[in-house]
């Protein structure tokens, strides 16, 4: 069974991500750090429902902490896939952002890429075969006020993947992102109401975290082994 780490498991993109990867027969590492008890809940959940999965926390900013839970995981084997998803908005124009704003939400997205990624490539590597997926944002494509570190921190990744894809393309790894624009949740249905969805996406809705996770499986599985160094939008024709 091919074992999965998905970083911030425990949010609403997150969840979809680990059912899916549950649904297609891999053992789903659970990841949260503030969100302990939902990841946890989470991997019961798909548990009970027939999947494998089981919770993991760290914080993905602390590289020790990183290297020590990771160390931990692969004592039971190789992670096979990792998709970086954990990320952060600390909103506000350039002009009256804060440096401990810019800093935060680089350090999580982008840092946090590293911290992860990195202590997991070798016994990939040893193994020949490994998927890693980035989630990045339209943000990152097209730009958005208001979220300069965050768009910054996304298409930090997208140069990350470009670079490490051609690193590992020999090795049977292949390193992709995902691009959502505007997906249904709490925080997007609080953010754009109907109209400005219909301005905005050329399709005039918003999309929905299942059909993110779709395409993350479709990376992560054998049959995108030609696939890698892309990145991928999947944001209804916006940019």
């Amino acid at each position: 069974m091919r074992r999965a780490l998905v970083t911030g498991g425990a949010g609403g993109l997150g969840e979809a991500i680990c059912r899916r990867l549950a649904a297609a027969g891999r053992h789903v590492y659970v990841h949260a750090h503030t969100g302990a008890a939902r990841a946890r809940a989470l991997a019961e959940r798909i548990s009970q429902e027939g999947g494998s999965a089981e919770a993991v926390l760290f914080d993905v900013t602390d590289p020790a902490a990183c290297a020590s839970a990771l160390a931990l995981v692969l004592e039971s084997g190789a992670i096979d896939i990792v998709v970086n998803n954990a990320g952060i908005h600390d909103d506000a124009v350039m002009p009256a952002m804060a440096a401990a704003q810019w800093s935060r939400v680089i350090d999580v997205s982008l840092n946090g890429f590293f911290n992860v990624t990195q202590p997991l490539l070798m016994p990939m590597i040893q193994r020949r075969w490994g998927r890693i997926v980035n989630i990045s944002s339209v943000a990152a494509v097209i730009g958005n006020r208001g979220q300069t570190n965050y768009a910054a921190a996304k298409a930090g990744l997208h140069g990350a993947t470009r670079a490490l894809a051609l690193e590992l393309a020999s090795r049977g790894v292949t390193v992709n992102a995902v691009a959502p624009g505007i997906i249904a949740s709490p925080m997007a249905d609080a953010a754009f109401d109907q109209a400005t969805i219909a301005r905005l996406v050329p399709m005039k809705r918003a999309g929905t975290p299942t059909e993110v996770a779709e395409l993350v499986q479709f990376l992560a599985s054998d049959l995108a082994g030609y696939v890698t160094g892309q990145i991928v939008s999947i944001n209804g024709g916006m940019g």
